[in-house]
């Protein structure tokens, strides 16, 4: 299994793009994406626990429901969220893109982002619906990820290459996400594309099993999305036998979508709204993986914890307070905290007390941009990590206006 070039269109039969359409007033930005497969794929997706809930979430578990589907289109600019006619400009999405794509509107996932309650004009993406056909290419990973970011600074795409059967397959992904991270679920909005043959149920086996270590443990904020969904597209075109049950190529399937979900995870995180660090939690020697779970979500939340990592403090009382309000099961006399970076690693805490260590190591540690917080429970063998991002004067700065 290697990583590879092509994001979402590393499979065979996909063809990506975006377009600037006029949703959002900067011409500069695209703001609608398109992704399309050759053939009907296997569909699969997760979608936010909040009550509110965009309108395109509706249409497209409803669109989805067969277990299959052909394209996917997203806009950003706008969230279609609170809208009176929020599924009626959902579904003419889909009404006008599948007759330009002659393919059932029932095929297609609508997704959109951007700000809540304000009305969505569909003028702009009907009229920008040819030149968005039009920009699709194997090559259009790039321009489709662009086209999904709001507040992201960087594109977030990945693909791996494996063999099931002694058949090459290849799954990749696109994602967008800064702001609004805090998922029970899924997170923002990522689209994941394979070649390889599933079959619709192991498809959602494998997603809805692969979140619970992945999505579900990432926070910038706190704040759970109306939005957040993650879609995959499974079209067999890489001619492996089809996947119907548990086995060898299910769990090589699963590997190969773990670390596409896994790279995604890390380039959310690094990318939190305002963020100069990536945060990585790591949990051992819990009873249980659901008491390491835990422990590193409630760490990684902490507000005081992730300020404290931007002025690279080494403030591991805040650690063991984070520990100590997540209503797990553990010995705090027992714990072990590090901070670890390229720089090094260095020991605070041992058995739940202060240890003499050197401050000004200890800063050269938390002042790289990616910092691994260490945490040993000494109570079993269950592990988990958990992924998050300091906490800046910035994210202030874009929450304070982010509507005006």
């Amino acid at each position: 299994m290697k990583i590879i070039e092509g994001g979402i269109c590393a499979a065979k039969g996909f063809t990506a793009g975006g377009i600037h359409c006029g949703i959002r007033k900067n011409k500069d930005k695209r703001d609608l994406s398109l992704i399309y497969s050759a053939v009907r794929a296997s569909a699969a997706a997760t979608y936010t626990t909040n009550l509110v809930k965009g309108a395109p979430l509706i249409v497209t578990k409803e669109h989805i429901s067969d277990g299959y589907a052909q394209a996917v289109i997203c806009n950003s600019g706008n969230a279609n969220t609170c809208n009176a006619n929020g599924i009626e400009i959902a579904e003419q999405m889909s009404s006008i893109l599948s007759k330009a794509l002659c393919i059932d509107e029932k095929d297609i996932v609508v997704a959109s982002t951007g700000v809540i309650g304000e009305p969505l004009d569909i003028k702009p993406i009907s009229d920008g619906i040819p030149a968005l056909i039009d920009s699709l290419s194997e090559d259009g990973s790039s321009e489709a990820a662009e086209g999904i970011m709001t507040t992201d600074t960087v594109k977030k795409e990945v693909a791996v290459e494996f063999e099931i059967g002694g058949k090459t397959c290849r799954i990749g992904g696109i994602a967008k996400g800064s702001g609004m991270i805090h998922p029970d679920m899924a997170t923002m909005l990522v689209f994941i594309t394979t070649d390889a043959a599933i079959a619709p149920a192991m498809l959602q086996k494998a997603l809805s099993g692969d979140i619970k270590n992945t999505f579900n443990m990432v926070s910038v904020d706190g704040d759970t999305s109306t939005n957040d969904m993650v879609t995959v597209l499974a079209n067999g075109m890489a001619g492996n036998e089809m996947i119907t049950a548990d086995g060898e190529n299910f769990a090589v399937f699963m590997k190969a979508l773990n670390t596409v979900t896994m790279n995604l995870c890390r380039k959310i995180a690094g990318d939190g709204e305002g963020a100069t660090k990536l945060l990585e939690c790591k949990v051992s020697g819990a009873k249980d993986e659901q008491t390491a779970k835990t422990v590193a979500k409630s760490v990684i939340c902490s507000s005081l914890l992730k300020a404290a990592m931007f002025g690279a403090d080494a403030n591991w009382g805040r650690v063991l307070c984070a520990i100590g309000y997540s209503k797990a099961d553990v010995d705090v006399n027992k714990i072990d905290v590090s901070f670890r970076s390229a720089k090094g690693e260095i020991p605070v805490c041992v058995e739940g007390a202060g240890i003499e260590f050197s401050e000004e190591f200890a800063k050269e540690i938390l002042l790289e941009k990616e910092i691994e917080i260490l945490i040993e429970l000494k109570s079993g063998e269950a592990q988990a990590t958990a992924w998050g991002c300091d906490l800046t004067y910035e994210y202030v700065k874009i929450n304070g206006d982010y509507r005006t």
